[in-house]
Parts: structure tokens; C-alpha cells; sequence
């Protein structure tokens, strides 16, 4: 039986009262953000294991559209149910043979074209966090049209061709993540040394748990903060240096 993956107590949440709204593209329900002035450049929102309503992810795409991006954030399970805080460990391989982080090509494109299309984007940036971690990664070797990423603790799958990232990519990691071994940071650096023709970046937070970054101010505890602030700050100055 696998462990519980995320440290963090998720039946412990915090309400959040949004400051986007809901809105449909094509197939896809998506929550979108836009800041108060108009803007070309926009950045989508993966969100994790818990789905696009999950009320940390809504936070993070407020936060983006705070710093000036129209930010959207997809159901990447297509209103199929996410995985809950309720729901059993030893279940979780099925659910995610059916919830592949590699299998958003068709979705991202959707909301490339919509942030194109509707809203004169002309710089698109992704991030996005655990299962969204590896979508970015993914992503950012297949998709050009992405200007930058930002995957905060995906989990690292080992293959020669997971390394060839099109656009400037920042990977975010914490110490203590149990899913993801340092020697798996380590390896991926290895390999982005070898392979990445472009900027790259990879940060490992001291003490920090899979998850810590999308938490909300009431949700920290005092001796996460300044790391989880920082990351996030890093998330954005990546995304500004680029987009």
C-alpha cells in the first residue's frame, strides 16, 4: 500500500471566497481571473490530484491575476470526479490510470486557443502543482506555444526524452517530500545538464512537504511561511522574467 503522498491535511481547508469566475470552453469548465487592466499575457493554472474547485488552486490563480496575467485554471479531469482527501491510498494507481498527467495535450490546447482567441493573449506561462507538476513537464517538452513553466513537485519519471524542454522551465521541490527523493532532484539535474538547450532552474526548499506551496496564509504554519513565500515569489519572478 502506497503512503499517503501529501503531508498536508486536506480535509482542513480553509474557505476561500474567489475573486474569478466560472466559464466553459469547448468541453472544458475552467475558473479564470483577469486582472483589473488589459493585458496580453496570460498564464494556465494545473491543478492537482484534488481538481480545478480545490480552494488553494483558486488562490493561486487570484494571486497570478494580481501580478497582471489573465490566469485560467482547466478541469484537466474533463468533470470527471477528482480524488478527495476521503477517498483510500490503495486505490489511487487505478484512479490515476484513468487521470494520466501526460495525457493534457488536448486540453491545453483548447485553452491556448481560447487565451488567444478570446482574450489577445500573445505570451502564455503554465505552472502547476503535483499531478499539475508533471503536466507541466510534459508540456513544456511538447508545446512551443508555452512560453515558460513552472512545475512545483512533480514527480520525476527517469527517460532520455524528458529532458529536451522547449522554453525556460523551473522545477520546485521540497526537502521533505516523501514522493520524491532528493536523489531523484539530483538526477534530473544530471540529465537537464546534459540535454536542456534552455534556462532552466531547480530549487529545493528546506523542510518543505509535497504540497506546501498552494497553501493559504491562514492554512501555514509559522515555520513553513517564509518558504512557502518564497517559493512563491521565485514561481513569480520566473513567470515574469519570461512572460
Amino acid at each position: 500500500q502506497m503512503a499517503d503522498p501529501f503531508l498536508y491535511n486536506t480535509g482542513e481547508r480553509s474557505h476561500y471566497g474567489c475573486l474569478g469566475h466560472e466559464i466553459e470552453i469547448e468541453y472544458l469548465k475552467a475558473y479564470v481571473c483577469r486582472p483589473s487592466f488589459f493585458t496580453d499575457k496570460a498564464v494556465i493554472v494545473v491543478h492537482d490530484v484534488f481538481g480545478w474547485k480545490f480552494p488553494d488552486i483558486r488562490y493561486i490563480v487570484d494571486l497570478m491575476a494580481g501580478h497582471g496575467y489573465i490566469t485560467i485554471c482547466p478541469d484537466f479531469f474533463k468533470g470527471t470526479k477528482p480524488w478527495t482527501s476521503i477517498d483510500h491510498w490503495v486505490d489511487f494507481r487505478d484512479w490515476l490510470k484513468n487521470h494520466d498527467p501526460m495525457k493534457v495535450d488536448k486540453e491545453a490546447d483548447v485553452v491556448l486557443k481560447y487565451l488567444k482567441e478570446q482574450c489577445g493573449a500573445k505570451k502564455i506561462g503554465i505552472v502547476g502543482f503535483s499531478w499539475g507538476g508533471m503536466a507541466v513537464h510534459h508540456l513544456m517538452l511538447k508545446n512551443p506555444q508555452l512560453t515558460a513553466g513552472v512545475s512545483l513537485y512533480g514527480i520525476v519519471r527517469d527517460s532520455e526524452e524528458r529532458y529536451s524542454l522547449l522554453n525556460p522551465t523551473f522545477f520546485v521541490f521540497g526537502e521533505k517530500d516523501h514522493t520524491i527523493s532528493l536523489d531523484q532532484v539530483f538526477l534530473l539535474e544530471d540529465k537537464l545538464k546534459q540535454y536542456c538547450k534552455v534556462p532552466y532552474k531547480i530549487k529545493v526548499y528546506p523542510g518543505q512537504v509535497h504540497g506546501f506551496a498552494q497553501l493559504q496564509p491562514e492554512d501555514m504554519k509559522p515555520e513553513d511561511k517564509p518558504y512557502i513565500e518564497e517559493a512563491r515569489r521565485d514561481m513569480i519572478d520566473w513567470i515574469k522574467m519570461f512572460v
